[in-house]
């Protein structure tokens, strides 16, 4: 790690914000870079940091694992707003942060991603007058009608230093008019958790992993076997499972061609699994022998399938990205993404199939066919966290 810029100030103080599953990703090797930063010896200036957890994310076993995976020390601070409506958890956060922002007094609040909270958290800095730092800015999928689209344009709109993952995020701030001196380019932070973490999940067993998390019996096939390659599947957005007219024949795609070609793994999202058992799919699916279903993954787990997988299927942006550094060709199961980079077309290994069954029909014999091609962008070095902490205390 390197770091080389001094300033005069003795202390900075900066407060960091979490608040669903993808943040804890990007927050964890920020965290760390404080760290290292604070141990160096002959620094002008040391960084006090404040870790802020909304409370956005309610499934304890879809959080509480990634902080222990991923060494994040418990949060400082805890909302505790939970679920709701957006405007409920945007209100509910901005009410509860304004009163953390009198008590600390950060000269930096920093958010990352999309989530509710980075849009209320931003909104409420800024009217504290408090420097706000987005982590992730730039993505732009141009689809209005993503809640995460208006967090990202109204978070970008207002911080005040714009650290952006690739080259196209900071054309797209350029085109809207954002000041050249608040735009930096510093790389991928989740790509930093990937490379801190990939070894550790190339020594997790894939059997042990089936097992703990199982819902359905269909692992019990590879016991004392070596698992062949898998196609692995996650699905949370509600364009995808809200509607029985798109669930229903993306299941029975499923069930009748990918899991007659090879083992299918998927780790069902609960809004997922409600919307399967409301449409009277989910019995179906539980007796499929070549269907494994699992309960939600954590970072490591989830990271070991990703290598193993002959194929994603997905509609998580973060799994885009992963995919394309490990190599695992990915139908990104949506009709636009904010992560273009991501794409083939750019060298990654994603191609958008939507919820169109013809379309991932024929993405799905073609990707197959094409083999692993690992693509690392521009400044996807593991090295992220360091720069951005470096520009922070540029200012």
């Amino acid at each position: 790690m390197y770091f080389y810029h001094h300033q005069k100030q003795t202390t900075m103080k900066i407060l960091s914000v979490v608040g669903a599953r993808p943040n804890f990703m990007k927050i964890a090797p920020f965290i760390r870079a404080i760290n290292f930063y604070n141990g160096q010896t002959g620094k002008d200036k040391k960084i006090s940091h404040t870790l802020v957890h909304t409370g956005q994310h309610y499934d304890d076993r879809m959080s509480r694992t990634f902080f222990e995976e991923l060494n994040i020390p418990d949060a400082d601070i805890n909302l505790g707003v939970g679920s709701g409506t957006h405007a409920e958890q945007v209100g509910q956060t901005m009410i509860a942060f304004e009163k953390v922002l009198w008590s600390e007094k950060p000269d930096w609040v920093v958010v990352v991603g999309d989530v509710n909270a980075t849009l209320a958290c931003s909104v409420t800095a800024k009217k504290e007058h408090i420097n706000c730092c987005h982590i992730e800015a730039g993505l732009r999928s141009g689809d209005m009608s993503m809640p995460e689209e208006v967090n990202r344009l109204v978070t970008d709109r207002l911080s005040d230093l714009l650290l952006t993952p690739d080259v196209i995020s900071g054309g797209n701030l350029r085109k809207e008019g954002t000041p050249e001196e608040k735009i930096r380019f510093v790389g991928n932070i989740m790509i930093d958790t990937l490379e801190a973490n990939r070894h550790k999940a190339e020594e997790l067993d894939l059997y042990d992993i089936f097992k703990k998390n199982s819902i359905n019996d269909a692992y019990v096939k590879f016991k004392g076997t070596k698992i062949p390659p898998v196609a692995s599947m996650t699905l949370h957005r509600p364009s995808n499972v809200d509607h029985q007219d798109v669930l229903v024949p993306l299941v029975q795609f499923l069930l009748t061609e990918i899991c007659h070609d090879l083992p299918m793994v998927w780790a069902v999202h609960p809004r997922a699994r409600k919307m399967l058992e409301q449409f009277g799919l989910w019995e179906k699916m539980f007796r499929n022998e070549n269907l494994l279903l699992l309960e939600p993954l954590g970072y490591l787990e989830m990271l070991k399938l990703n290598m193993q997988s002959e194929i994603m299927l997905t509609d998580s942006g973060g799994l885009q990205e992963e995919c394309t550094v490990l190599g695992t060709p990915c139908l990104t199961m949506r009709w636009n993404t904010e992560r273009p980079v991501t794409l083939q077309e750019h060298g990654g290994a994603s191609i958008l199939v939507g919820n169109n069954i013809e379309r991932i029909r024929k993405e799905y014999h073609h990707t197959r066919s094409t083999g692993r091609k690992p693509h690392r962008p521009e400044k996807w070095d593991g090295h992220t966290a360091e720069r951005c902490l470096e520009e922070i205390i540029k200012g």
